[in-house]
């Protein structure tokens, strides 16, 4: 019995999915579930266009190993694994990995460390920069090589400052870029179908993905829907980072995770959500 709830558990709803590098295991998830899936290419992941200072700080980390490397997101020790790869430095670099000591932001970098063999050494107080900083200050940085995979192309010169402050030798290294112009015309689509009320559920794994549709939005002057849609359906963050970001912008968060900041844990979040209304659902008919 309680596997055919579980299967039918989201019977009915329609759920708004960004595309991200794990869609394809989002959308299983929920489809199992019961609910039907709509797919938003909101944000689309690249390779940085010019390999070749990425290359050269994979060679420099070969050649010379960190003392640390801050790993802000599994995704950037992915793409960094594949330019190494498609050099032929992949086995020399994950060697070089393997005498530094790893910092995480959080648990998707350790994931893409594991798929190696590896994992981190030290975690973020918060998977975020001010909470990877708290977890530095338990280490001594002056005259330390340290190394920082970027969160796309941010500089993240809040963190890099702070190195340097701690007396640290600090590079970085931004592996992949977000192309944030494709598919317009499907972004506003979305938008319109939130508004109307197609769609009953959207949720958000990364913080470019809400940044996509106010910057759509506002090219199209339809921000006004945006908002109206938003506020219409319930919204699902993976975790702290996205859910803060959304509810300083007025984003009603009604679904994230307590602990565990996957996508597994928010989809059962928004199975208890819809068991709970259903329940209520059949108390309040006649």
């Amino acid at each position: 019995m309680e596997e055919h709830e579980t299967s039918t558990a989201l019977h009915g709803q329609v759920v708004a999915v960004p595309e991200s590098r794990q869609l394809d295991i989002l959308e299983e998830l929920l489809v199992r579930r019961g609910a039907s899936v709509m797919r938003v290419p909101l944000v689309a992941i690249l390779d940085a266009p010019d390999p070749a200072p990425i290359l050269q700080w994979i060679d420099e980390f070969i050649a010379t190993p960190a003392d640390y490397l801050i790993i802000l997101t599994g995704e950037g020790l992915r793409r960094l694994r594949g330019v190494a790869q498609r050099h032929e430095r992949e086995a020399a670099f994950i060697a070089a990995l393997r005498l530094t000591s790893t910092v995480c932001r959080g648990p998707k970098p350790g994931r893409a460390l594991k798929e190696i063999d590896l994992k981190p050494d030290l975690l973020g107080k918060a998977p975020t920069t001010p909470g990877v900083m708290a977890a530095l200050e338990e280490l001594e940085l002056a005259g330390k090589r340290v190394a920082v995979q970027l969160y796309g192309e941010e500089p993240n010169l809040l963190l890099m400052d702070y190195l340097r402050r701690r007396g640290a030798i600090a590079s970085s290294v931004a592996p992949y870029i977000y192309a944030p112009h494709t598919h317009e015309e499907k972004v506003v689509e979305l938008m319109h179908s939130l508004a109307r009320g197609d769609v009953t559920m959207m949720t958000f794994t990364s913080q470019p993905q809400y940044s996509r549709l106010v910057d759509v939005a506002h090219r199209h002057g339809i921000e006004d829907v945006l908002k109206a849609g938003l506020a219409r359906v319930t919204v699902a963050a993976v975790g702290p980072v996205v859910g803060d970001q959304l509810t300083a912008a007025g984003v009603r968060v009604r679904v994230m995770p307590e602990s565990q900041f996957f996508m597994k844990p928010m989809v059962t979040e928004l199975v208890k959500l819809a068991r709970a209304q259903a329940s209520v659902a059949k108390e309040l008919s006649p």
